[in-house]
């Protein structure tokens, strides 16, 4: 049987909006690997303690805000829906990386399907994959697992099962976790503020930066 997310006429029809790239934006030459300007604070992590894959942690508030990308980042932004929820993540994203002057180009997928655009995404060769949209957790679980090379961050939901390179950054008013396991009976689309889902943004990429990947940072 077909799957809905790979029809060949969906594959042929995917609309993908790039944007955010700037005359300098080349991402075909050099690149070193990422490194991060600045330190977890004290109780991002229990002291000597190393994440168990799919295990989640609790940050203390603000033991991120000291980490930063370095220069020349590059982020895609991938992102589907118009809900408010999703509009407020992707606002964050887009904040934080005019804050920290990180590269970002944006990938807007086709709701019917995204595997052709997260293609598109993972082909870009960022530094990191950033979601937004609860519409595109059941495809990303389709994709990443082929593509343990590239570093994805799902802001505001989460994969039942992530792979290695599949960070989450979700608190108590958020946790889709998929089709099959749906919204959490705390899912409250008022909880995605400015401040909470900037939060999010900023701890969920500390936990990248640092190679505290595969795990779901918890927000308080």
């Amino acid at each position: 049987m077909r799957h809905p997310f790979r029809t060949a006429a969906a594959l042929v029809a995917a609309a993908i909006l790039v944007t955010g790239c700037g005359a300098g934006d080349d991402w075909s030459r050099p690149h070193a690997p990422p490194t991060p300007a600045g330190s977890l604070g004290p109780g991002f992590l229990a002291p000597s303690a190393t994440p168990a894959p799919e295990s989640t942690i609790t940050p203390a508030p603000g033991s991120w805000s000291a980490v930063h990308p370095p220069a020349g980042y590059r982020v895609v932004l991938l992102t589907t829906g118009a809900d408010a929820p999703t509009r407020a993540l992707v606002s964050a994203v887009r904040s934080w990386a005019a804050a920290e002057r990180a590269e970002l180009r944006t990938v807007e997928a086709d709701p019917a399907d995204p595997v052709p655009d997260i293609a598109e995404a993972v082909r870009m060769s960022p530094d990191l994959i950033v979601s937004a949209g609860d519409g595109l957790v059941d495809p990303l679980a389709l994709v990443t697992a082929n593509h343990l090379d590239q570093q994805f961050l799902v802001v505001g939901a989460e994969l039942a099962e992530p792979t290695e390179n599949v960070t989450a950054a979700d608190w108590a008013g958020a946790s889709f976790r998929g089709e099959g396991l749906g919204s959490a009976s705390t899912y409250d689309p008022a909880s995605f503020t400015a401040q909470r889902c900037g939060d999010a943004v900023r701890a969920g990429v500390a936990a990248v930066l640092h190679d505290l990947t595969g795990i779901v940072v918890w927000l308080r």
